[in-house]
């Protein structure tokens, strides 16, 4: 009987080495001649700095996305903390944000002087909307969203929430670029979006951010942020309060991206629609047999509903440790990745940490103020509400192979890596140090052709 392959047994991928037809099903981004001739463009023009390739793909951005004004940044996190100034965060607000995202999504409003206040999540991973509303208090200013590993938050009970005590919202769209919420794009249901297109994502445009909304004040806020040289009555139709202040990056920042960046993004942008429908194909049918193995589930919403997830950033498996004995998810996990045989499927457990667990939200100061940043100007202690949080969930999910390119034979293959490591999990419990006498929670599997 075969071994599994973390006590000796032979890997999918011997030595580690992938078949050609793998490698062009995981590669990403897609590099081809179109963008290696954009990028060539800016490097021998010596185009690097100024806003001119900047500007085009600003404008074709907000067509695709659906907003009239979108501003690019160096970065994502750059982005988050210009659409926190856009919508006026300041000292003392509260901002309401999901525990488990990166921490981009929310340090920045430690230089605004505000404080996170974190909520806790759902069955998805994704901020709860139950539990918003005993989190706002006359301080609270803005929700962040995060649209986390993909999936859509529920933005109807969301934005009902914000209308009803008039706060602002910012949707961080870092993980789901171009995703829908029954129709619609993300990042374009609050006040602004931001998002980052650097390497790893799906859109990926080397190192990247940009920030969207329909708001012109925003936007011009937005603007003056980062980009002194676009801070300019001849750019810009300044409003009153910013006009005092042409010229300056009123950050003191500079954050203007750099156009080799903005060239590549401009021919992303062309293909990435249709690139993210294929890695749905891929996705979906990987998860359709995901879904046979008892206590495994792909993290993926109906798609009948007219919400997506993008391109399936960081794809995820949910784990019901029940179904496996009381076995971890990360022993599970660290024995898929051995079937594997190769680092190229690192399938690690627990995706993000829980920001409200991390010391820079307990006794970081960061101005030297004597109290933790995140307190520094608060009207309560709002770390006792971290008490409510559970970050149980952290433990039970674990990433999957991100599958770009459609390949029936090898997704089966992939798949069957999980299905096998589940068949023989009674032999990891000793890892974990589970005794058990047998039967238990296993069910078995469906039959599938």
């Amino acid at each position: 009987m075969k071994k599994l392959a973390i006590f000796g047994g032979e890997p999918l991928f011997k030595d580690g080495i992938l078949p050609d037809e793998v490698k062009d099903m995981i590669r990403w981004p897609i590099i081809d001649k179109e963008s290696e001739d954009a990028a060539l463009e800016v490097i021998r023009g010596n185009r690097f700095s100024g806003v001119e390739i900047t500007e085009k793909f600003e404008s074709e951005f907000a067509e695709w996305i659906g907003t009239d004004y979108a501003v690019a940044y160096c970065n994502g996190t750059m982005s988050l903390a210009a659409a926190m100034f856009g919508i006026g965060l300041s000292k003392g607000d509260e901002i309401i944000c999901t525990t488990k995202t990166y921490w981009a999504s929310i340090v920045p409003a430690h230089l605004f002087g505000a404080t996170p206040v974190f909520c806790n999540i759902d069955e998805n991973l994704s901020m709860d909307p139950d539990k918003i509303e005993e989190l706002i208090s006359p301080k609270t200013k803005a929700i962040m969203v995060v649209h986390y590993l993909a999936y859509p938050c529920d933005m109807d009970k969301i934005m009902a929430i914000a209308k009803k005590y008039n706060l602002k919202v910012i949707e961080d769209v870092s993980h789901a670029q171009g995703g829908l919420y029954k129709g619609k794009r993300l990042g374009t249901f609050g006040d602004v979006g931001a998002m980052s297109l650097m390497s790893g994502k799906s859109f990926a445009a080397g190192e990247l951010g940009i920030a969207v909304t329909n708001d012109r004040h925003t936007y011009e806020r937005v603007l003056a942020f980062g980009h002194y040289d676009r801070n300019n009555a001849k750019r810009i139709q300044v409003s009153e309060e910013l006009k005092p202040y042409f010229h300056i990056s009123l950050s003191g920042m500079k954050g203007r991206v750099n156009q080799l960046c903005a060239a590549l993004a401009r021919v992303q942008l062309k293909y990435y629609d249709e690139r993210c429908a294929e890695i749905r194909r891929c996705m979906n049918y990987f998860y359709d047999l995901i879904d046979q193995i008892p206590g495994l589930k792909g993290l993926r919403i109906d798609e009948s509903t007219g919400s997506n997830m993008a391109g399936f950033y960081y794809p995820t498996i949910l784990y019901n440790p029940d179904e496996f004995h009381g076995l971890t998810a990360k022993t599970y996990a660290k024995a898929v990745t051995a079937e594997m045989g190769t680092t190229v499927f690192d399938i690690n457990a627990g995706a993000n940490f829980c920001l409200h667990t991390h010391n820079l939200f307990q006794t970081f100061d960061l101005i030297n103020s004597g109290k933790p940043s995140r307190i520094a100007n608060a009207d309560r202690d709002v770390r006792v509400l971290d008490e409510k949080l559970k970050d149980a969930p952290n433990r039970n999910c674990f990433f999957a192979p991100w599958i770009k390119k459609f390949n029936k034979e090898w997704i089966e293959k992939l798949a069957n890596v999980f299905k096998f490591v589940a068949e023989n999990h009674e032999s990891l419990l000793e890892l974990d140090g589970i005794t058990t006498t047998g039967g238990g929670h296993w069910h078995g599997f469906a039959d599938h052709d």
